[in-house]
């Protein structure tokens, strides 16, 4: 069975969440239902969770 494309969600701790399609890598600032640079149909979206990387960086910076 082969898994439909979906919204990856990539969130960030200071800048906005990005959504990437899974089919084609496409980055948008919102999920939309249909990828507008491949035109598959999006039926979810999945969290990425970059954004824990991102906190350790911010604390080892800030020495938290």
């Amino acid at each position: 069975m082969v898994k439909s494309p979906y919204w990856i969600c990539h969130t960030h701790i200071l800048r906005d969440d990005e959504y990437e399609c899974s089919a084609c890598g496409y980055l948008s600032k919102e999920p939309y239902t249909v990828c507008p640079d491949c035109g598959s149909r999006m039926d979810k979206t999945e969290s990425d969770l970059n954004w824990i990387d991102e906190m350790e960086e911010l604390d080892m910076m800030l020495e938290d």
